[in-house]
């Protein structure tokens, strides 16, 4: 299932552009005030898959329909290409669904091939963007996904200037950048993942930080969790929202491995204000007792309780 993702608004109108030239803090206070919950694509991916179902960008009218019965407004649709942007944000604004962000796929630690997926990630941008996206996240490929081999010294070093490019060349159109990763970045002593963020300038690239790759990718470790929030919280300008119950993902977004209570303490106290994503997904191991449309309605409730007060 992981493969898939890998691979790779009437609301939309009031949503202001967030201006290239404003500090980062200050851009993640609009976006806490300005961004209802969103969700990523991939775990409703993961719910239909379980189900039998075929994948949501497959059959966007169903999805979409299931994804209102939630009560979530908002939605971090998997963007795969220009062709598909062009399906997909009509569609949104057809629903009333707004896209405060958006998920690309990138390779940029080969530098003939970074060059191609550059210009791709910044035409997609130019699709997307006049439906209201505002933050583009990308993670940007491994050797092999699922695997373990890691990149080598050069690439890295390639790998941090095209992002940095890239996110230069986004915040030149009013959007901003953010720097994703899964749990491969953190094999080697997280040097692809430090890298990163000391090659980087804050100004072009910020953090989607998806808490549970960071917890899964240090052996299931609260520790570097909380320790990762202390070293980069500043650069966070969206979560990605995930819970598990003794390494499996659990079905809806509760109490759990990572202590959500604490981490949503640390954040008001470190007045870092991100925009928040669920992405509750589904993996072998994962009870099976509910729906997608229940399953969301209840990690809607709870990321609302614990994070919007």
């Amino acid at each position: 299932m992981d493969n898939t993702r890998r691979s790779f608004i009437g609301q939309l109108a009031g949503i202001p552009l967030i201006p290239a030239i404003r500090p980062l803090q200050e851009i993640t206070e609009v976006f806490r005030k300005d961004f209802p919950v969103s969700c990523n694509t991939y775990n409703w991916d993961t719910f239909y898959w379980r189900a039998g179902k075929t994948s949501f960008s497959e059959n966007l009218d169903a999805g979409l329909k299931d994804y209102l019965k939630t009560g979530l407004t908002a939605i971090e649709p998997n963007l795969f290409n220009v062709e598909f942007t062009g399906q997909i944000m009509p569609k949104l604004q057809e629903y009333g669904i707004s896209a405060p962000s958006a998920y690309v796929n990138s390779v940029l630690h080969k530098k003939e091939e970074a060059a191609e997926s550059i210009a791709t990630v910044l035409a997609i941008a130019d699709a997307a963007r006049p439906y209201g996206v505002n933050i583009l996240v990308t993670n940007p490929s491994p050797i092999q996904w699922g695997g373990t081999e890691v990149k080598s010294d050069d690439e890295l070093k390639e790998q941090a200037r095209n992002l940095d490019y890239l996110g230069a060349e986004l915040r030149k159109k009013g959007m901003t950048l953010a720097y994703h990763t899964h749990n491969t970045e953190m094999l080697a002593g997280a040097r692809e993942y430090h890298h990163m963020f000391q090659n980087t300038s804050p100004r072009n690239v910020a953090y989607c930080f998806d808490v549970h790759w960071v917890f899964r990718g240090s052996q299931d470790s609260e520790v570097a969790v909380f320790d990762v929030l202390k070293m980069y919280g500043d650069r966070v300008v969206e979560l990605h929202l995930r819970q598990s119950v003794n390494g499996i993902w659990s079905e809806t977004f509760g109490a759990g491995d990572i202590d959500y209570e604490r981490f949503a303490a640390e954040l008001k106290k470190r007045k870092i204000r991100p925009h928040l994503v669920i992405e509750q997904c589904v993996e072998d191991g994962t009870p099976n007792t509910m729906d997608v449309i229940e399953a969301h309605k209840q990690d809607l409730a709870r990321v609302n309780a614990l994070f919007k007060v």
